[in-house]
Protein backbone atom coordinates (compact mmCIF):
# COMPACT_ATOMS: atom_id res chain seq x y z
CA UNK A 1 0.00 0.00 0.00
CA UNK A 2 1.21 3.25 -0.84
CA UNK A 3 2.37 6.19 1.31
CA UNK A 4 0.44 9.59 0.79
CA UNK A 5 2.78 12.63 1.32
CA UNK A 6 2.09 14.98 4.33
CA UNK A 7 -0.39 17.60 2.60
CA UNK A 8 1.23 19.98 5.51
CA UNK A 9 4.84 20.16 7.24
CA UNK A 10 3.33 19.41 10.26
CA UNK A 11 1.89 16.49 9.72
CA UNK A 12 3.00 13.01 9.87
CA UNK A 13 2.18 10.46 6.62
CA UNK A 14 -0.06 8.64 9.67
CA UNK A 15 -2.43 11.63 9.64
CA UNK A 16 -0.96 12.41 13.44
CA UNK A 17 -0.07 16.59 13.61
CA UNK A 18 3.19 17.31 15.00
CA UNK A 19 3.77 20.23 17.29
CA UNK A 20 3.81 23.64 15.55
CA UNK A 21 7.47 24.61 14.75
CA UNK A 22 8.78 27.88 15.71
CA UNK A 23 8.49 31.18 14.19
CA UNK A 24 11.99 32.82 13.56
CA UNK A 25 11.87 36.54 13.34
CA UNK A 26 14.11 37.56 10.94
CA UNK A 27 16.31 40.50 13.00
CA UNK A 28 16.82 44.14 11.15
CA UNK A 29 20.72 44.30 10.26
CA UNK A 30 22.33 46.31 12.95
CA UNK A 31 22.80 50.20 11.85
CA UNK A 32 26.23 51.63 11.31
CA UNK A 33 28.17 52.31 14.60
CA UNK A 34 28.61 55.46 14.54
CA UNK A 35 29.36 56.03 18.41
CA UNK A 36 31.92 53.49 18.93
CA UNK A 37 35.68 54.78 18.83
CA UNK A 38 38.85 52.45 19.06
CA UNK A 39 41.14 52.95 21.57
CA UNK A 40 44.74 53.58 19.55
CA UNK A 41 47.12 50.53 19.90
CA UNK A 42 49.92 52.30 22.21
CA UNK A 43 48.93 51.60 25.68
CA UNK A 44 52.31 52.29 26.92
CA UNK A 45 53.23 55.46 25.30
CA UNK A 46 49.67 56.52 26.57
CA UNK A 47 50.75 55.71 30.01
CA UNK A 48 54.22 57.32 30.12
CA UNK A 49 52.69 60.43 28.29
CA UNK A 50 50.30 60.67 31.31
CA UNK A 51 53.19 59.97 34.02
CA UNK A 52 55.01 62.94 32.25
CA UNK A 53 52.28 64.71 32.50
CA UNK A 54 51.35 64.31 35.83
CA UNK A 55 54.72 64.63 37.10
CA UNK A 56 54.84 68.48 34.87
CA UNK A 57 51.81 69.29 36.83
CA UNK A 58 52.75 68.60 40.15
CA UNK A 59 56.13 70.39 40.07
CA UNK A 60 54.81 73.68 38.51
CA UNK A 61 52.12 73.14 41.19
CA UNK A 62 54.58 72.67 43.92
CA UNK A 63 57.05 75.15 43.18
CA UNK A 64 56.67 77.78 46.31
CA UNK A 65 53.38 76.29 46.94
CA UNK A 66 54.04 77.80 50.49
CA UNK A 67 54.71 81.13 49.48
CA UNK A 68 52.79 83.11 50.63
CA UNK A 69 52.06 82.00 54.18
CA UNK A 70 48.94 83.78 54.82
CA UNK A 71 45.58 82.46 54.40
CA UNK A 72 44.63 83.83 50.70
CA UNK A 73 40.68 84.83 50.10
CA UNK A 74 38.37 82.19 50.97
CA UNK A 75 41.38 79.81 52.83
CA UNK A 76 39.76 82.10 55.92
CA UNK A 77 37.39 79.67 56.05
CA UNK A 78 38.57 76.02 55.06
CA UNK A 79 41.90 75.56 56.34
CA UNK A 80 40.54 76.46 59.73
CA UNK A 81 37.78 73.97 59.53
CA UNK A 82 39.77 71.43 58.48
CA UNK A 83 42.03 71.97 61.44
CA UNK A 84 39.02 71.23 63.38
CA UNK A 85 37.97 68.62 61.93
CA UNK A 86 41.29 66.63 62.69
CA UNK A 87 40.93 67.94 66.35
CA UNK A 88 36.96 67.26 67.01
CA UNK A 89 36.14 64.77 63.75
CA UNK A 90 33.91 67.91 62.79
CA UNK A 91 33.39 71.75 62.41
CA UNK A 92 33.55 73.53 65.68
CA UNK A 93 30.12 75.03 66.56
CA UNK A 94 31.08 78.18 66.97
CA UNK A 95 28.22 80.94 67.59
CA UNK A 96 29.73 83.51 65.07
CA UNK A 97 30.09 81.37 62.23
CA UNK A 98 28.21 79.16 59.49
CA UNK A 99 29.28 76.04 57.61
CA UNK A 100 27.90 75.71 54.71
CA UNK A 101 29.25 72.94 52.88
CA UNK A 102 29.58 69.41 52.93
CA UNK A 103 33.40 68.15 54.78
CA UNK A 104 34.75 66.02 52.32
CA UNK A 105 36.52 68.49 50.60
CA UNK A 106 37.78 69.93 54.12
CA UNK A 107 38.76 66.51 55.21
CA UNK A 108 41.11 66.51 52.26
CA UNK A 109 42.45 69.91 53.15
CA UNK A 110 42.77 68.29 56.66
CA UNK A 111 44.71 65.35 55.22
CA UNK A 112 47.80 67.45 54.36
CA UNK A 113 47.49 69.62 57.63
CA UNK A 114 47.55 65.88 59.41
CA UNK A 115 50.49 65.12 57.42
CA UNK A 116 52.82 68.52 57.21
CA UNK A 117 51.17 71.02 60.00
CA UNK A 118 48.69 73.38 60.04
CA UNK A 119 50.30 75.78 57.47
CA UNK A 120 50.20 77.12 54.24
CA UNK A 121 51.86 73.91 52.94
CA UNK A 122 50.08 71.88 54.50
CA UNK A 123 46.85 72.98 53.63
CA UNK A 124 47.52 73.38 49.73
CA UNK A 125 49.45 70.70 49.27
CA UNK A 126 46.03 67.97 48.49
CA UNK A 127 44.39 70.97 46.00
CA UNK A 128 48.55 71.14 43.80
CA UNK A 129 47.75 66.39 44.02
CA UNK A 130 43.65 66.91 42.57
CA UNK A 131 45.19 69.38 40.04
CA UNK A 132 47.78 67.26 38.92
CA UNK A 133 45.54 64.17 39.07
CA UNK A 134 43.01 66.10 36.94
CA UNK A 135 45.48 67.23 34.23
CA UNK A 136 46.55 62.77 33.46
CA UNK A 137 42.69 62.53 33.69
CA UNK A 138 42.01 64.67 31.38
CA UNK A 139 44.84 62.83 29.03
CA UNK A 140 43.09 59.78 29.58
CA UNK A 141 39.45 61.05 28.63
CA UNK A 142 40.45 62.97 25.95
CA UNK A 143 42.06 59.49 24.15
CA UNK A 144 39.62 57.46 25.13
CA UNK A 145 36.53 59.71 23.69
CA UNK A 146 38.28 60.87 20.90
CA UNK A 147 40.62 57.36 19.85
CA UNK A 148 43.57 59.83 19.76
CA UNK A 149 46.37 60.14 21.90
CA UNK A 150 47.36 62.90 20.47
CA UNK A 151 43.86 65.08 20.87
CA UNK A 152 43.95 64.01 24.81
CA UNK A 153 47.90 65.20 24.51
CA UNK A 154 46.79 68.37 23.45
CA UNK A 155 43.80 68.85 26.08
CA UNK A 156 46.08 67.23 28.92
CA UNK A 157 48.71 70.48 28.14
CA UNK A 158 46.00 72.99 27.88
CA UNK A 159 45.37 72.14 31.54
CA UNK A 160 48.88 71.76 32.30
CA UNK A 161 49.37 75.61 31.43
CA UNK A 162 46.10 77.09 32.34
CA UNK A 163 46.49 79.90 35.15
CA UNK A 164 43.23 79.06 36.12
CA UNK A 165 43.57 75.69 36.77
CA UNK A 166 47.53 76.62 38.38
CA UNK A 167 46.05 79.12 40.13
CA UNK A 168 43.21 76.88 42.04
CA UNK A 169 45.22 74.14 42.40
CA UNK A 170 47.76 75.77 44.75
CA UNK A 171 44.74 77.25 47.83
CA UNK A 172 43.29 75.48 50.19
CA UNK A 173 39.65 75.62 48.29
CA UNK A 174 37.23 73.49 47.25
CA UNK A 175 36.42 73.53 44.07
CA UNK A 176 39.91 71.92 42.82
CA UNK A 177 38.50 68.77 44.47
CA UNK A 178 35.12 69.29 42.95
CA UNK A 179 36.81 69.38 39.62
CA UNK A 180 38.61 66.19 39.82
CA UNK A 181 35.92 64.25 41.76
CA UNK A 182 33.37 65.15 38.59
CA UNK A 183 36.12 64.59 36.12
CA UNK A 184 36.95 60.94 37.30
CA UNK A 185 33.30 60.23 37.80
CA UNK A 186 32.90 60.77 33.45
CA UNK A 187 35.47 59.09 32.83
CA UNK A 188 34.38 56.05 35.01
CA UNK A 189 31.15 55.93 33.06
CA UNK A 190 32.60 56.55 29.41
CA UNK A 191 34.41 53.15 30.13
CA UNK A 192 31.23 51.94 31.46
CA UNK A 193 30.14 52.69 28.37
CA UNK A 194 32.69 51.16 25.75
CA UNK A 195 32.36 47.56 28.38
CA UNK A 196 29.05 47.65 27.67
CA UNK A 197 29.52 48.04 24.01
CA UNK A 198 31.86 45.82 23.97
CA UNK A 199 30.09 42.96 25.28
CA UNK A 200 26.60 43.51 23.61
CA UNK A 201 29.00 43.58 19.96
CA UNK A 202 30.46 40.33 21.36
CA UNK A 203 27.26 38.99 21.56
CA UNK A 204 26.32 39.46 17.96
CA UNK A 205 22.93 39.94 16.64
CA UNK A 206 20.49 40.17 19.78
CA UNK A 207 17.16 39.10 20.24
CA UNK A 208 13.82 39.82 22.56
CA UNK A 209 14.92 41.47 25.38
CA UNK A 210 18.59 41.54 25.32
CA UNK A 211 20.32 40.02 28.03
CA UNK A 212 22.13 40.30 31.06
CA UNK A 213 24.96 42.62 31.23
CA UNK A 214 26.60 41.34 34.59
CA UNK A 215 29.02 43.49 36.95
CA UNK A 216 29.07 47.03 36.03
CA UNK A 217 31.89 47.92 38.17
CA UNK A 218 32.97 51.25 35.95
CA UNK A 219 29.62 52.20 36.75
CA UNK A 220 29.69 52.07 40.31
CA UNK A 221 32.74 53.96 40.66
CA UNK A 222 31.51 56.57 38.87
CA UNK A 223 28.69 56.89 41.51
CA UNK A 224 30.90 56.59 44.26
CA UNK A 225 33.44 59.54 42.54
CA UNK A 226 29.84 61.78 41.97
CA UNK A 227 28.47 61.17 45.51
CA UNK A 228 32.21 62.45 46.76
CA UNK A 229 31.56 65.46 43.91
CA UNK A 230 28.40 65.98 45.84
CA UNK A 231 29.84 65.69 49.60
CA UNK A 232 32.74 68.73 47.88
CA UNK A 233 29.70 71.11 46.96
CA UNK A 234 26.46 70.79 46.49
CA UNK A 235 26.91 71.85 42.59
CA UNK A 236 28.40 68.54 41.81
CA UNK A 237 24.56 67.11 41.56
CA UNK A 238 23.97 68.70 38.68
CA UNK A 239 26.92 66.60 37.13
CA UNK A 240 25.43 63.68 38.49
CA UNK A 241 21.96 64.16 37.09
CA UNK A 242 23.17 64.84 33.62
CA UNK A 243 25.53 62.15 33.15
CA UNK A 244 23.23 59.47 34.78
CA UNK A 245 20.74 60.24 31.69
CA UNK A 246 23.34 60.44 29.28
CA UNK A 247 24.02 56.98 30.14
CA UNK A 248 20.86 55.49 29.78
CA UNK A 249 20.75 56.94 26.26
CA UNK A 250 24.42 55.12 25.77
CA UNK A 251 23.06 51.92 26.87
CA UNK A 252 19.89 52.73 24.59
CA UNK A 253 22.14 53.23 21.61
CA UNK A 254 24.29 49.87 22.60
CA UNK A 255 20.80 47.72 22.65
CA UNK A 256 20.11 49.64 19.27
CA UNK A 257 22.42 48.79 17.86
CA UNK A 258 22.69 45.45 18.26
CA UNK A 259 19.60 44.99 16.17
CA UNK A 260 17.32 45.15 19.98
CA UNK A 261 13.15 45.97 18.34
CA UNK A 262 12.73 47.86 21.28
CA UNK A 263 15.84 49.42 22.56
CA UNK A 264 14.18 51.43 24.95
CA UNK A 265 12.55 48.89 26.61
CA UNK A 266 15.42 47.37 26.67
CA UNK A 267 17.63 49.84 28.18
CA UNK A 268 14.80 50.57 30.80
CA UNK A 269 14.82 46.71 32.48
CA UNK A 270 18.55 45.86 31.76
CA UNK A 271 20.05 49.39 32.42
CA UNK A 272 17.63 51.11 35.07
CA UNK A 273 17.53 48.81 38.17
CA UNK A 274 21.82 49.05 37.92
CA UNK A 275 21.15 52.70 37.46
CA UNK A 276 19.11 53.49 40.71
CA UNK A 277 21.67 51.72 41.98
CA UNK A 278 25.00 52.83 41.02
CA UNK A 279 24.05 56.69 40.28
CA UNK A 280 21.34 56.69 42.85
CA UNK A 281 21.38 55.45 45.85
CA UNK A 282 25.48 55.06 45.93
CA UNK A 283 26.13 58.51 45.58
CA UNK A 284 23.61 59.38 48.76
CA UNK A 285 25.47 56.41 50.60
CA UNK A 286 28.87 58.04 49.92
CA UNK A 287 27.95 61.66 50.52
CA UNK A 288 26.16 60.71 53.87
CA UNK A 289 29.48 58.82 55.11
CA UNK A 290 31.05 61.89 54.80
CA UNK A 291 29.30 63.29 57.40
CA UNK A 292 30.82 60.57 59.84
CA UNK A 293 32.18 62.63 61.63
CA UNK A 294 28.94 64.80 62.25
CA UNK A 295 26.66 62.09 63.15
CA UNK A 296 29.25 61.01 66.05
CA UNK A 297 29.95 64.36 67.27
CA UNK A 298 27.79 65.89 70.33
CA UNK A 299 28.49 70.13 69.33
CA UNK A 300 28.30 69.39 65.48
CA UNK A 301 26.15 72.29 64.05
CA UNK A 302 22.58 71.55 64.03
CA UNK A 303 23.49 67.89 65.75
CA UNK A 304 20.77 68.81 68.36
CA UNK A 305 18.01 70.45 66.30
CA UNK A 306 16.00 67.12 66.30
CA UNK A 307 16.06 67.02 70.11
CA UNK A 308 15.36 70.59 70.67
CA UNK A 309 12.16 70.32 68.03
CA UNK A 310 10.40 67.19 68.82
CA UNK A 311 7.19 68.12 67.26
CA UNK A 312 8.38 68.47 63.74
CA UNK A 313 6.85 66.66 61.15
CA UNK A 314 8.14 62.76 60.47
CA UNK A 315 8.91 61.80 64.34
CA UNK A 316 9.52 58.30 63.21
CA UNK A 317 12.48 59.33 61.41
CA UNK A 318 15.59 58.89 63.22
CA UNK A 319 16.86 62.38 64.94
CA UNK A 320 20.47 62.38 63.66
CA UNK A 321 18.70 62.33 60.06
CA UNK A 322 15.78 64.86 60.95
CA UNK A 323 18.46 67.32 61.99
CA UNK A 324 21.00 66.14 58.87
CA UNK A 325 17.78 67.40 56.81
CA UNK A 326 17.19 70.60 58.78
CA UNK A 327 20.51 71.51 58.43
CA UNK A 328 20.87 71.00 54.58
CA UNK A 329 17.34 73.08 54.42
CA UNK A 330 19.13 75.92 56.06
CA UNK A 331 22.44 75.42 53.87
CA UNK A 332 19.72 75.64 50.76
CA UNK A 333 18.53 78.24 51.81
CA UNK A 334 21.40 80.24 52.62
CA UNK A 335 22.91 79.56 49.03
CA UNK A 336 19.59 80.92 47.31
CA UNK A 337 19.64 83.89 49.12
CA UNK A 338 23.61 85.08 49.04
CA UNK A 339 23.27 88.33 47.60
CA UNK A 340 25.79 90.30 48.82
CA UNK A 341 27.80 92.66 47.05
CA UNK A 342 31.24 91.77 46.88
CA UNK A 343 34.37 93.28 44.91
CA UNK A 344 35.15 90.01 42.76
CA UNK A 345 32.34 88.95 42.09
CA UNK A 346 31.49 88.05 38.47
CA UNK A 347 28.51 86.32 36.53
CA UNK A 348 28.82 83.13 33.79
CA UNK A 349 29.05 85.11 31.00
CA UNK A 350 32.21 86.67 32.09
CA UNK A 351 33.67 83.83 33.02
CA UNK A 352 34.23 82.87 29.41
CA UNK A 353 36.16 85.37 28.87
CA UNK A 354 38.24 86.20 32.27
CA UNK A 355 35.63 89.11 32.63
CA UNK A 356 36.67 89.24 36.30
CA UNK A 357 39.30 87.16 37.85
CA UNK A 358 39.79 87.46 41.59
CA UNK A 359 42.52 88.96 43.30
CA UNK A 360 43.65 86.91 46.04
CA UNK A 361 47.03 88.82 47.09
CA UNK A 362 48.35 92.33 46.62
CA UNK A 363 50.28 93.35 49.83
CA UNK A 364 50.91 97.05 49.76
CA UNK A 365 53.78 99.76 50.72
CA UNK A 366 56.66 97.61 49.23
CA UNK A 367 59.60 99.21 47.80
CA UNK A 368 62.97 98.10 46.49
CA UNK A 369 66.27 99.13 47.33
CA UNK A 370 66.18 102.53 45.22
CA UNK A 371 63.05 103.40 46.61
CA UNK A 372 60.77 102.11 43.61
CA UNK A 373 57.32 100.39 44.08
CA UNK A 374 57.35 96.75 43.77
CA UNK A 375 54.21 95.02 42.84
CA UNK A 376 53.24 91.32 44.30
CA UNK A 377 50.23 90.57 42.91
CA UNK A 378 48.70 87.10 42.69
CA UNK A 379 45.58 87.06 40.37
CA UNK A 380 43.15 83.64 39.90
CA UNK A 381 43.12 84.08 35.75
CA UNK A 382 42.97 82.08 33.16
CA UNK A 383 45.82 81.89 30.19
CA UNK A 384 43.69 84.34 28.13
CA UNK A 385 44.66 82.75 24.68
CA UNK A 386 43.20 79.63 25.72
CA UNK A 387 40.08 81.28 27.40
CA UNK A 388 39.15 83.48 24.63
CA UNK A 389 38.63 80.24 22.25
CA UNK A 390 36.02 79.01 24.51
CA UNK A 391 33.27 80.85 23.19
CA UNK A 392 33.95 79.88 19.24
CA UNK A 393 34.99 76.53 20.79
CA UNK A 394 31.15 75.97 22.04
CA UNK A 395 30.09 76.76 18.83
CA UNK A 396 32.05 74.27 17.30
CA UNK A 397 31.04 71.44 19.67
CA UNK A 398 27.42 72.00 18.66
CA UNK A 399 28.27 72.15 15.05
CA UNK A 400 30.12 69.01 15.63
CA UNK A 401 26.66 67.54 17.28
CA UNK A 402 24.40 68.75 14.93
CA UNK A 403 25.97 68.00 11.68
CA UNK A 404 28.01 64.90 12.47
CA UNK A 405 26.25 63.54 15.54
CA UNK A 406 30.00 63.54 16.79
CA UNK A 407 30.20 60.96 20.13
CA UNK A 408 32.93 62.73 21.35
CA UNK A 409 31.56 65.83 21.51
CA UNK A 410 28.06 65.28 23.18
CA UNK A 411 29.92 64.00 26.37
CA UNK A 412 31.93 67.44 26.61
CA UNK A 413 28.75 69.33 25.80
CA UNK A 414 27.03 68.16 28.52
CA UNK A 415 29.71 68.82 30.95
CA UNK A 416 29.58 72.18 29.47
CA UNK A 417 25.82 72.07 30.20
CA UNK A 418 26.22 70.88 33.77
CA UNK A 419 29.37 73.17 35.15
CA UNK A 420 28.13 76.41 33.08
CA UNK A 421 24.83 76.62 31.62
CA UNK A 422 23.44 75.63 35.18
CA UNK A 423 24.64 79.30 37.32
CA UNK A 424 22.13 80.98 34.74
CA UNK A 425 19.57 79.51 36.82
CA UNK A 426 19.50 82.23 39.86
CA UNK A 427 21.22 85.16 38.55
CA UNK A 428 20.71 87.22 41.67
CA UNK A 429 22.95 85.06 43.60
CA UNK A 430 26.91 86.50 44.11
CA UNK A 431 29.04 84.42 42.27
CA UNK A 432 32.80 84.20 41.52
CA UNK A 433 34.75 82.97 38.65
CA UNK A 434 36.40 79.59 40.88
CA UNK A 435 32.76 78.25 40.77
CA UNK A 436 34.23 77.37 37.05
CA UNK A 437 36.49 74.59 38.05
CA UNK A 438 34.33 71.66 37.52
CA UNK A 439 33.46 72.70 34.08
CA UNK A 440 36.70 74.23 32.77
CA UNK A 441 38.01 70.71 31.21
CA UNK A 442 35.23 70.51 29.13
CA UNK A 443 35.93 73.75 28.01
CA UNK A 444 39.37 72.71 27.22
CA UNK A 445 38.48 69.43 26.01
CA UNK A 446 36.13 71.42 23.02
CA UNK A 447 38.95 73.26 21.98
CA UNK A 448 40.92 70.19 22.19
CA UNK A 449 37.67 69.06 19.49
CA UNK A 450 38.89 72.07 17.41
CA UNK A 451 42.24 71.21 17.34
CA UNK A 452 41.53 67.83 16.18
CA UNK A 453 39.61 69.16 12.96
CA UNK A 454 42.30 71.61 12.28
CA UNK A 455 44.90 68.54 12.53
CA UNK A 456 42.76 66.51 10.39
CA UNK A 457 42.23 62.40 10.44
CA UNK A 458 44.99 60.80 10.02
CA UNK A 459 44.11 58.95 6.71
CA UNK A 460 44.55 62.89 5.06
CA UNK A 461 46.58 64.06 2.94
CA UNK A 462 50.21 64.38 3.89
CA UNK A 463 50.64 68.18 3.66
CA UNK A 464 47.59 68.42 5.07
CA UNK A 465 47.91 66.91 8.35
CA UNK A 466 51.39 68.24 8.91
CA UNK A 467 50.49 71.56 7.81
CA UNK A 468 47.41 71.36 10.52
CA UNK A 469 49.83 70.23 13.20
CA UNK A 470 52.11 72.80 12.52
CA UNK A 471 48.97 75.06 13.67
CA UNK A 472 47.91 72.74 16.34
CA UNK A 473 51.16 72.70 17.89
CA UNK A 474 51.95 76.37 17.47
CA UNK A 475 48.06 77.07 19.26
CA UNK A 476 49.26 75.27 22.29
CA UNK A 477 53.01 77.06 21.92
CA UNK A 478 50.79 80.32 22.11
CA UNK A 479 49.16 79.21 25.04
CA UNK A 480 52.11 77.66 27.16
CA UNK A 481 53.97 80.84 26.51
CA UNK A 482 51.79 83.26 27.25
CA UNK A 483 51.24 81.17 30.62
CA UNK A 484 54.82 81.56 31.27
CA UNK A 485 54.73 85.16 30.50
CA UNK A 486 52.08 85.33 33.71
CA UNK A 487 53.66 83.47 35.83
CA UNK A 488 54.58 85.87 38.13
CA UNK A 489 51.47 87.78 38.69
CA UNK A 490 50.19 83.51 39.18
CA UNK A 491 52.89 83.22 41.74
CA UNK A 492 53.16 86.66 43.24
CA UNK A 493 56.28 87.63 42.43
CA UNK A 494 57.93 90.62 43.05
CA UNK A 495 57.36 93.46 39.15
CA UNK A 496 57.70 96.49 39.07
CA UNK A 497 54.51 98.60 38.21
CA UNK A 498 55.56 99.23 34.61
CA UNK A 499 56.20 95.09 34.44
CA UNK A 500 52.93 94.50 36.32
CA UNK A 501 50.66 96.98 33.93
CA UNK A 502 51.99 94.62 31.13
CA UNK A 503 49.99 92.28 32.63
CA UNK A 504 46.62 93.65 33.56
CA UNK A 505 45.19 93.34 30.22
CA UNK A 506 41.65 94.70 31.01
CA UNK A 507 40.60 97.13 33.51
CA UNK A 508 38.26 94.85 35.63
CA UNK A 509 41.62 93.37 36.39
CA UNK A 510 42.18 95.33 38.76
Amino acid sequence: MAVLAPERADEDPHGAPHPAAPRVRRLPPPRPRRDVVALPDDRRTAWIIAAVLGALALATRLWGLAYPRELLFDEAYYPPQAEELLTWGHEYNRGYTFIVHPPLGKWLIAAGEGLFGYDSFGWRLPSAVAGSIAVVVLFRLGRRLTGSTLVGLLAGVLLLVDGFAFTISRVGLLDVFLQVFVLGAVACLVVDRDVVRARVRAAGEVAGGGFRLGPRGWRIAAGVLFGCACAVKWSGVWFLAFFAVLSLFWERAAWRDAGVRRPTRTAARRGLPGALWALAAVPVLTYLASFTGWFLGETSQGRAWAQQNPDTAYPWVPDALRSLWHQHAEWLRFHNGLSSPHPWESGPWSWLVNGRPILLWNPQGIVDSQGEQVVRYILMVGTPVLWLAFAPAMLWLLWRIAARRDPAALPVAVGIAAGWLTWFVNLDRTMFIFYMAPALPFFVLAVALVLQDVVGRPGSGGWRRRAGLAVACGYVAVVAATFVFFWPVLTGQPLSHAEWLQRMWFPSWF
